[in-house]
Parts: C-alpha cells; sequence; structure tokens
C-alpha cells in the first residue's frame, strides 16, 4: 500500500496495523535524523516516539501540499530543533542563530571545500556550528534535499534558504579556519 492509501485507512478504521504500517516505513529514518541532530542514542529514541506520537495525533491534518515522507521530516527537524534551543535556554546558552553575524564573509563558500574535507574534521567543524546551521547543511548535503524541499520542511522562502545555507557554509568555513589553525 502506498502512504496515501494507509494513511486514509488509518483515519477511517484506526487501524493499529496502519499505524505498525507507517511506523515501521519511516522509524529508522526519523530515529537517524533525530540522532544525527541530538547526539544522543537514549534522546533520540525518546525523541523518535514523541515525534510519531505527533504524527497520528496530527494525521487528519496532512493536507497532501507534499510527499508524507517530507511532512514526516518537517515534523521530525522541528521536534529536534525545539528540543535543542529548549535545552540551549535551560543552559543559558548562546542563541542558536544569528541574524547578521559580524565575522561572515560576504563571499559564497563554494561546495567543494565543505565536500572535501575529511570526516573527522567535518564532524567537529559540524558541532561547532549552531544546530539550525548545522540541520541545514545536512540536509542539502546528507539528504540531499532540494532548496524548494528545505523551504517547505522549515516553513521559509526559498532566498531564505539560500541565505541561510550561505550562513551555514561560512560559518562552518570559519570553523574549519580555526580548528587548522589551532592544530598548528
Amino acid at each position: 500500500m502506498e502512504d496515501l492509501e494507509v494513511i486514509l485507512t488509518y483515519l477511517d478504521t484506526q487501524a493499529e496495523p496502519c499505524f505498525t504500517l507507517i511506523y515501521n516505513r519511516y522509524s529508522t529514518k526519523v530515529y537517524a535524523k533525530c540522532l544525527s541532530l541530538l547526539k544522543n542514542e537514549a534522546l533520540a529514541r525518546d525523541a523518535t516516539q514523541e515525534i510519531f506520537t505527533k504524527i497520528f495525533l496530527n494525521l487528519s491534518r496532512f493536507g497532501q501540499r507534499s510527499r508524507f515522507s517530507t511532512w514526516v521530516y518537517s515534523i521530525t527537524y522541528n521536534y529536534c530543533i525545539d528540543f535543542l534551543r529548549k535545552q540551549q535556554k535551560k543552559q543559558a546558552l548562546f542563541s542558536d542563530e544569528l541574524d547578521d553575524p559580524p565575522d561572515l564573509a560576504d563571499q559564497e563558500v563554494p561546495d567543494y571545500e565543505l565536500l572535501e574535507m575529511e570526516v573527522q574534521l567535518l564532524k567537529k567543524v559540524l558541532d561547532d556550528i549552531p544546530a539550525g546551521d548545522k540541520a541545514v547543511l545536512l540536509m542539502k548535503y546528507q539528504d540531499d534535499m532540494s532548496i524548494r524541499d528545505m523551504a517547505e520542511v522549515l516553513d521559509k522562502s526559498e532566498s531564505a534558504i539560500k541565505m541561510k545555507l550561505k550562513r551555514a557554509k561560512a560559518k562552518a568555513m570559519a570553523s574549519k579556519k580555526s580548528r587548522m589553525a589551532d592544530a598548528i
């Protein structure tokens, strides 16, 4: 059965096998995304359960304006980013997003510079930048999402996504340069 058929059947009958089918199709992807953003297996497991609760409580709101997988991704991403923001507020850390960071270069960072980083350095660089910036870079380069899909998931305009990507790449490159300078 296609996702839409399963959803409509679930909404009509509340049949548990429909819930199980959707959960089995998406739970691994949701968990992997939660783990990549939250960096903690226990938190990722808990988040996955919370996300599926949200999905099934709001299944009637799925408007078919996008693919179901995009809708699930959007809920997952938003849940994790909200969780991280709440954690940061609790710990009185720095803000997740900067509207106009003073140290960013005006030049566009070429994609190949990010793609050529060694894996260990890339992991460290991604840990250095705010969660929202890390998430858009992962959407673009790991999940291979289009600007249009990213805009839909994040509920922002395509131009806002392009700017967010540009700033995130600049922050990643600044972190790389800093880490490389520290290594010398």
